[in-house]
Protein backbone atom coordinates (compact mmCIF):
# COMPACT_ATOMS: atom_id res chain seq x y z
CA UNK A 1 0.00 0.00 0.00
CA UNK A 2 1.10 3.37 -0.95
CA UNK A 3 -0.32 6.62 -0.09
CA UNK A 4 -2.01 5.45 2.44
CA UNK A 5 -5.28 7.50 3.09
CA UNK A 6 -7.93 7.17 6.05
CA UNK A 7 -11.07 5.78 4.16
CA UNK A 8 -8.34 2.62 3.01
CA UNK A 9 -7.58 1.50 6.42
CA UNK A 10 -9.39 2.30 9.92
CA UNK A 11 -8.18 5.31 11.63
CA UNK A 12 -6.60 3.37 14.66
CA UNK A 13 -4.47 1.27 11.69
CA UNK A 14 -3.21 4.43 10.35
CA UNK A 15 -2.70 6.11 13.60
CA UNK A 16 -0.78 2.53 14.14
CA UNK A 17 1.29 2.90 11.21
CA UNK A 18 2.44 6.47 11.40
CA UNK A 19 3.00 6.13 15.69
CA UNK A 20 5.64 2.74 15.36
CA UNK A 21 6.34 2.24 11.79
CA UNK A 22 10.09 2.88 10.41
CA UNK A 23 10.32 6.82 8.88
CA UNK A 24 12.80 7.25 6.12
CA UNK A 25 12.89 11.14 5.22
CA UNK A 26 12.35 11.53 1.17
CA UNK A 27 12.90 15.39 1.12
CA UNK A 28 11.48 18.52 2.61
CA UNK A 29 8.15 20.03 1.23
CA UNK A 30 8.60 23.70 -0.23
CA UNK A 31 6.86 27.02 0.75
CA UNK A 32 6.69 26.00 4.68
CA UNK A 33 8.46 28.40 7.21
CA UNK A 34 9.57 25.35 9.44
CA UNK A 35 11.31 21.85 8.46
CA UNK A 36 8.45 20.20 7.10
CA UNK A 37 9.50 16.26 5.61
CA UNK A 38 8.15 13.80 3.68
CA UNK A 39 8.66 10.60 4.89
CA UNK A 40 7.65 7.06 3.93
CA UNK A 41 6.54 5.22 6.58
CA UNK A 42 6.59 1.03 7.02
CA UNK A 43 4.79 -0.97 9.24
CA UNK A 44 3.94 -4.69 9.49
CA UNK A 45 3.80 -4.61 5.68
CA UNK A 46 2.03 -1.45 5.37
CA UNK A 47 3.59 1.97 3.61
CA UNK A 48 2.23 5.22 3.08
CA UNK A 49 3.94 8.83 3.09
CA UNK A 50 3.54 11.27 6.08
CA UNK A 51 4.69 14.42 6.36
CA UNK A 52 7.10 14.99 9.64
CA UNK A 53 7.82 18.32 11.47
CA UNK A 54 11.10 17.62 13.77
CA UNK A 55 10.61 20.25 16.89
CA UNK A 56 14.37 21.37 16.04
CA UNK A 57 13.33 22.32 12.85
CA UNK A 58 10.72 24.75 14.44
CA UNK A 59 11.15 28.34 13.77
CA UNK A 60 11.26 30.22 16.96
CA UNK A 61 7.97 32.81 17.50
CA UNK A 62 7.67 35.60 20.04
CA UNK A 63 4.28 34.60 21.32
CA UNK A 64 4.42 30.42 21.34
CA UNK A 65 6.78 28.96 23.48
CA UNK A 66 9.71 27.55 21.60
CA UNK A 67 9.42 23.74 20.59
CA UNK A 68 5.90 23.48 20.97
CA UNK A 69 4.77 23.61 17.43
CA UNK A 70 4.43 19.83 16.47
CA UNK A 71 2.33 19.59 19.81
CA UNK A 72 0.01 22.09 18.70
CA UNK A 73 -0.35 20.05 15.32
CA UNK A 74 -1.23 16.81 17.72
CA UNK A 75 -3.70 18.30 19.80
CA UNK A 76 -5.61 19.97 16.84
CA UNK A 77 -5.85 16.41 15.41
CA UNK A 78 -6.99 15.33 19.15
CA UNK A 79 -9.47 18.23 18.98
CA UNK A 80 -10.95 17.50 15.63
CA UNK A 81 -11.31 13.46 17.13
CA UNK A 82 -13.07 14.37 19.90
CA UNK A 83 -15.46 16.30 17.52
CA UNK A 84 -15.98 13.35 15.39
CA UNK A 85 -15.72 15.64 12.06
CA UNK A 86 -12.66 14.39 10.42
CA UNK A 87 -11.26 17.35 8.96
CA UNK A 88 -7.13 17.09 10.24
CA UNK A 89 -5.39 14.06 8.71
CA UNK A 90 -4.49 11.49 11.53
CA UNK A 91 -0.80 12.80 13.33
CA UNK A 92 1.10 11.51 15.69
CA UNK A 93 3.60 12.88 18.49
CA UNK A 94 7.05 10.81 18.26
CA UNK A 95 10.81 10.35 17.93
CA UNK A 96 12.04 10.35 14.39
CA UNK A 97 15.47 10.69 12.29
CA UNK A 98 15.67 14.52 13.53
CA UNK A 99 14.02 13.59 16.95
CA UNK A 100 10.36 14.47 18.28
CA UNK A 101 7.96 15.79 16.00
CA UNK A 102 4.60 15.52 14.84
CA UNK A 103 4.04 13.08 11.56
CA UNK A 104 0.89 13.49 10.01
CA UNK A 105 -0.31 11.10 7.37
CA UNK A 106 0.20 13.03 4.02
CA UNK A 107 -3.07 13.45 1.68
CA UNK A 108 -2.82 13.24 -1.75
CA UNK A 109 -4.43 16.35 -3.55
CA UNK A 110 -4.96 18.67 -6.41
CA UNK A 111 -2.35 20.84 -5.94
CA UNK A 112 -4.42 23.45 -7.99
CA UNK A 113 -7.13 23.35 -4.89
CA UNK A 114 -7.69 25.54 -1.75
CA UNK A 115 -10.40 27.08 0.17
CA UNK A 116 -11.30 29.71 -2.06
CA UNK A 117 -11.64 27.07 -5.20
CA UNK A 118 -13.58 24.66 -3.19
CA UNK A 119 -15.88 27.18 -1.68
CA UNK A 120 -16.42 28.44 -5.59
CA UNK A 121 -17.17 24.81 -6.73
CA UNK A 122 -19.49 24.06 -3.96
CA UNK A 123 -20.43 20.90 -2.29
CA UNK A 124 -17.93 21.76 0.52
CA UNK A 125 -20.71 24.29 2.57
CA UNK A 126 -20.94 21.97 5.54
CA UNK A 127 -17.45 21.24 6.26
CA UNK A 128 -16.46 24.64 5.44
CA UNK A 129 -18.88 26.04 8.36
CA UNK A 130 -17.40 22.87 10.76
CA UNK A 131 -14.01 23.64 9.88
CA UNK A 132 -14.92 27.71 10.92
CA UNK A 133 -16.13 26.19 14.36
CA UNK A 134 -12.89 24.19 14.64
CA UNK A 135 -10.54 27.38 14.55
CA UNK A 136 -12.62 29.33 16.45
CA UNK A 137 -12.03 26.45 19.04
CA UNK A 138 -8.53 25.66 18.14
CA UNK A 139 -7.70 29.93 18.20
CA UNK A 140 -6.35 29.44 15.07
CA UNK A 141 -3.85 31.86 14.89
CA UNK A 142 -3.23 31.03 10.86
CA UNK A 143 -5.76 29.63 8.55
CA UNK A 144 -4.97 30.82 5.20
CA UNK A 145 -6.84 29.17 1.96
CA UNK A 146 -4.09 27.11 1.12
CA UNK A 147 -4.09 25.29 4.83
CA UNK A 148 -6.81 23.43 3.28
CA UNK A 149 -6.32 20.81 0.47
CA UNK A 150 -8.83 18.98 -1.42
CA UNK A 151 -7.96 15.40 -1.42
CA UNK A 152 -8.11 12.59 -4.62
CA UNK A 153 -11.02 11.36 -2.40
CA UNK A 154 -12.85 14.31 -2.70
CA UNK A 155 -12.86 15.61 0.77
CA UNK A 156 -11.35 18.36 2.78
CA UNK A 157 -8.71 18.20 4.86
CA UNK A 158 -7.08 20.90 7.15
CA UNK A 159 -3.60 21.55 8.05
CA UNK A 160 -1.07 23.56 9.77
CA UNK A 161 -2.16 23.34 13.14
CA UNK A 162 1.15 24.87 14.39
CA UNK A 163 0.13 28.48 15.74
CA UNK A 164 -2.61 27.24 17.60
CA UNK A 165 -4.55 26.86 21.25
CA UNK A 166 -3.00 29.90 22.50
CA UNK A 167 -3.91 31.27 25.95
CA UNK A 168 -4.60 34.48 24.42
CA UNK A 169 -7.14 35.09 21.65
CA UNK A 170 -5.07 34.78 18.11
CA UNK A 171 -8.01 33.85 15.94
CA UNK A 172 -6.67 34.90 12.61
CA UNK A 173 -8.62 33.66 9.79
CA UNK A 174 -9.96 33.43 6.03
CA UNK A 175 -13.52 32.11 7.78
CA UNK A 176 -15.33 35.04 8.48
CA UNK A 177 -18.29 34.72 6.20
CA UNK A 178 -20.26 33.16 9.15
CA UNK A 179 -19.24 35.41 11.67
CA UNK A 180 -22.42 36.49 13.99
CA UNK A 181 -24.88 33.36 12.28
CA UNK A 182 -26.60 31.17 14.33
CA UNK A 183 -24.55 27.70 14.72
CA UNK A 184 -25.84 25.26 12.68
CA UNK A 185 -27.61 22.44 14.54
CA UNK A 186 -25.13 19.36 14.15
CA UNK A 187 -22.01 21.81 15.24
CA UNK A 188 -23.98 22.77 18.37
CA UNK A 189 -24.35 19.12 19.31
CA UNK A 190 -21.06 18.25 18.83
CA UNK A 191 -19.33 20.78 20.43
CA UNK A 192 -22.11 20.28 23.85
CA UNK A 193 -20.90 16.50 23.36
CA UNK A 194 -16.98 17.63 23.61
CA UNK A 195 -18.05 19.84 26.89
CA UNK A 196 -19.84 16.75 28.27
CA UNK A 197 -16.75 14.53 27.48
CA UNK A 198 -14.45 16.94 27.90
CA UNK A 199 -12.58 14.80 30.56
CA UNK A 200 -10.39 11.74 32.00
CA UNK A 201 -8.25 10.17 29.91
CA UNK A 202 -9.39 12.91 26.54
CA UNK A 203 -7.86 15.97 29.18
CA UNK A 204 -5.02 14.05 30.24
CA UNK A 205 -4.07 13.76 26.52
CA UNK A 206 -4.83 17.45 26.19
CA UNK A 207 -2.57 18.05 29.49
CA UNK A 208 0.13 16.54 27.58
CA UNK A 209 0.33 18.46 24.38
CA UNK A 210 -0.74 22.25 26.09
CA UNK A 211 -0.06 23.92 29.17
CA UNK A 212 -2.63 24.68 31.83
CA UNK A 213 -3.23 28.10 30.79
CA UNK A 214 -3.75 27.03 27.02
CA UNK A 215 -6.26 24.20 28.29
CA UNK A 216 -8.30 26.50 30.83
CA UNK A 217 -8.46 29.26 27.81
CA UNK A 218 -9.69 26.34 25.42
CA UNK A 219 -12.58 25.17 27.43
CA UNK A 220 -13.59 28.89 27.75
CA UNK A 221 -14.01 29.19 23.93
CA UNK A 222 -16.28 25.94 24.38
CA UNK A 223 -18.19 27.40 26.82
CA UNK A 224 -18.68 30.81 24.40
CA UNK A 225 -19.27 29.01 21.26
CA UNK A 226 -22.09 26.63 23.31
CA UNK A 227 -23.64 29.64 25.91
CA UNK A 228 -24.15 32.04 22.63
CA UNK A 229 -24.83 29.85 19.86
CA UNK A 230 -23.55 31.42 17.28
CA UNK A 231 -19.96 32.01 15.52
CA UNK A 232 -18.12 35.02 16.66
CA UNK A 233 -17.40 38.29 15.16
CA UNK A 234 -14.00 39.12 14.47
CA UNK A 235 -12.39 41.15 16.93
CA UNK A 236 -10.25 44.32 17.32
CA UNK A 237 -6.55 43.65 15.72
CA UNK A 238 -5.41 41.79 13.03
CA UNK A 239 -7.85 38.72 12.25
CA UNK A 240 -6.80 37.69 8.55
CA UNK A 241 -3.29 36.04 7.73
CA UNK A 242 -1.10 37.21 5.09
CA UNK A 243 -1.01 36.01 2.41
CA UNK A 244 -4.71 34.71 2.53
CA UNK A 245 -3.57 32.08 0.71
Amino acid sequence: MTDAQPNELNVADVLALLAHGELDVQGMLPWSSNYTLLTTVRNNGLQGLAVYKPRRGERPLWDFPRGTLCQREVAAYLLNAALGWDLVPPTVLRDGPYGIGSVQLFIDADQEAHLFTMQKEGGFEATIERLAAFDVLANNADRKSGHCLKGHDGRLWAIDHGICFHAEPKLRTVLWDYAGKPLRPDILADLRSLRANLGGATADMFASLLDPDELRALRRRLDRLIDSGKHPDPGPGRNIPWPPV
